[in-house]
């Protein structure tokens, strides 16, 4: 029979251990031993007890919840990042409260707001780029933030990841060093979203350099979806003037493109090598086997979660923690050098 109106009291009393240890077992569970935690979930589980956050937080104390507003949820480009950052947080005691945008910045700052009104300890956003009266609301409230998956050394806020524009011309040169000189590019919208943006801007930089034009023909743009990216790549090719080399914005459309390639009996890469950036989940395991840019998901993740909660702890003014973390370039079935002439 489940006790009403049960306490840390009755908690602790039940366990064997103090009130401090039931709340240190919670708080910061890495400091108790692992069988007087199981010992304290057990008696948890059978009372039915649950903490008050709210009461908390209303006396100035953290509520012990972080939150993580994604531009989407409706793929795979963040979850192994999301996967990453809860699981660092539960280590730590702190549960995770999740939002998506849409890729709507004026949506993410509605959504800044309801997280500030729940009272979370700390803020996660994706990339740096944001409206001002997001940042106007952060600095205002003081609470500390970082964002994920851009890096940038003068950038506003703290920040753990890549730099974008790195991942770019990573994916250009590669196709350069192979041997490509007709290359086209397939990229997202980028109005609210400053990882494409970046990485665009490196990959045509990198083929400026190289005294390599894009016709606008060659420069598709297609949403995060292998649908869209699939048909977007299958008109090109109907128009009978395909590149030999494709730099796709991320592995969502980079799959898309194979997929549309196979479909109109266009040999990857006997006719067209396609690169993409992410090194998502199923991308090795394609046929062929995608090459790409790898951005360290979970490492972005765990990373985020431990400078978030470095801040959240911080007794003094937030500082800036900025954190760039490696790419990396694998090659796989999907790229060779240009056909012969």
């Amino acid at each position: 029979m489940v006790r009403r109106h049960v306490d840390i009291v009755h908690v602790a009393r039940q366990a064997g251990v103090s009130p401090a240890t039931v709340s240190r077992a919670f708080n910061h569970p890495s400091l108790v031993r692992a069988d007087t935690r199981a010992r304290i979930s057990a008696v948890v589980d059978e009372l039915g007890y649950i903490r008050n956050r709210a009461a908390r937080s209303i006396h100035g104390k953290r509520s012990g919840t972080i939150g993580l507003i994604v531009p989407t949820v409706d793929n795979a480009i963040f979850s192994r990042l999301i996967q990453s950052f809860s699981d660092a947080l539960n280590l730590r005691g702190f549960t995770l409260l999740l939002a998506a945008h849409g890729y709507d910045l004026g949506r993410e700052k509605d959504l800044l707001r309801s997280f500030l009104e729940h009272r979370v300890d700390g803020i996660a956003v994706i990339g740096l780029d944001h409206e001002n009266a997001t940042f106007a609301l952060l600095e205002t409230r003081q609470v500390p933030v970082v964002a994920l998956w851009n890096h940038d050394g003068e950038s506003r806020m703290s920040c753990v990841g890549p730099e974008n524009r790195n991942a770019g011309c990573l994916a250009a040169q590669h196709l350069v060093d192979l041997g490509h000189r007709r290359i086209g590019l397939l990229f997202p919208p980028t109005r609210g979203n400053d990882r494409a943006a970046s990485r665009l801007e490196g990959a045509e930089a990198l083929l400026g350099e190289r005294g390599i034009q894009v016709p606008e023909r060659w420069r598709i743009e297609a949403v995060y979806s292998v649908a869209a990216a699939k048909r977007a790549f299958v008109d090109l090719i109907g128009a009978g003037d395909v590149p030999t080399g494709l730099v796709a914005g991320n592995d969502v459309l980079a799959q898309g493109a194979v997929f549309a390639a196979a479909e109109c009996a266009v040999g990857v890469p006997d006719r067209v090598s396609v690169v993409g950036i992410g090194d998502f989940s199923g991308s090795a395991e394609m046929a062929p086997s995608l090459t790409t840019v790898r951005l360290p998901a979970a490492d972005i993740g765990e990373a985020g979660a431990e400078v978030l909660l470095e801040l959240v702890r911080s007794e003094r003014r937030h500082p800036l923690i900025r954190r760039n973390l490696p790419l990396e370039l694998v090659v796989r079935a999907s790229t060779a050098p240009p056909p012969a002439p």
